[in-house]
């Protein structure tokens, strides 16, 4: 282990989406409370549905009390040690995810508090997460080069305007990398990057560097799903994914085991897993 890393062992050990061992064995909960984002990515379509497997899709939008009430009932049947928020838009771009972490901190003081996101809002909220006890973040960053950047994003909605282009990308990924280094000396933060043959993939060195600097510590390197604005890009090949996860593991450790899960999954992702529109509460 990195001294990084052995910093944050209590928590990773137990965290099924830090810890490929646990992968298969422990469950968490994703709550699908933030339904509102502040960029668009090019390869995103958030959406409701109760069958499709990826990031962005849930069957339904829950109230606070209503997540509360979901890992009560959740964790009185499985093991569990991760609740978190993933979407299906951006959790910092929703002020139900901070009422939500305010209210499980009291509730599920034993349970590891999560989420993910685009980190635009990170550094203003980052000694707000602290408080809120939130113990690991992941951000998802897909480039250090402006010129790829734009061709990823479509736009950035920060502070009541508009971006596009270049201009966009660079205050998104400024607010990216000051986030992470902002909350990392308190939260275990781990860096998405969504490999996308053509694109980026000369970039998965420097994002590794970059990020590994800024403080981050683990990478976690995820296969495009051609969607979109990227509908016409090719997902690829494993061959592709594991030459990017070994030239990134040379740097900063990388986890290998990501399912890529919906916003509503709960279970145990290496496992079974399930999530809201799948199976009634009564067959539990």
């Amino acid at each position: 282990m990195t001294p990084r890393q052995t910093r944050f062992a209590h928590f990773t050990k137990v965290h099924p989406c830090f810890n490929e061992k646990l992968h298969d064995k422990v469950g968490r909960i994703h709550l699908p409370i933030a339904p509102k984002c502040n960029i668009h990515c090019n390869f995103c379509v958030r959406e409701k549905s109760k069958c499709k497997i990826r990031p962005g899709v849930t069957s339904r939008i829950m109230t606070v009390d209503e997540a509360i009430k979901h890992v009560e009932k959740v964790t009185k049947k499985m093991k569990i040690s991760v609740i978190g928020v993933a979407g299906p838009g951006d959790p910092l771009a929703n002020p139900e995810t901070f009422e939500f972490f305010k209210k499980a901190k009291k509730k599920f003081p034993n349970l590891i508090k999560c989420l993910s996101t685009n980190g635009l809002l990170l550094p203003e909220k980052s000694e707000e997460l602290k408080k809120l006890g939130i113990n690991t973040i992941t951000v998802t960053i897909n480039a250090i080069d402006p010129k790829i950047g734009k061709k990823i994003y479509s736009y950035v909605f920060y502070h009541g305007k508009k971006y596009t282009g270049e201009k966009a990308f660079k205050i998104l990924l400024k607010n990216q990398l000051e986030g992470i280094e902002k909350v990392s000396d308190k939260i275990c933060v781990k860096v998405n990057t969504v490999l996308i043959p053509g694109l980026n993939d000369k970039e998965i060195v420097k994002i590794a560097k970059t990020v590994k600097k800024k403080g981050a510590s683990m990478m976690n390197i995820i296969p495009l799903i051609p969607l979109g604005k990227m509908s016409n890009y090719r997902r690829p090949t494993c061959e592709e994914l594991e030459k990017a996860r070994k030239e990134a593991e040379k740097i900063i450790p990388v986890f290998r085991a990501c399912s890529q899960c919906r916003a509503d999954a709960y279970g145990i992702p290496g496992g079974k897993d399930k999530h809201l529109g799948m199976t009634p509460w009564s067959h539990y």
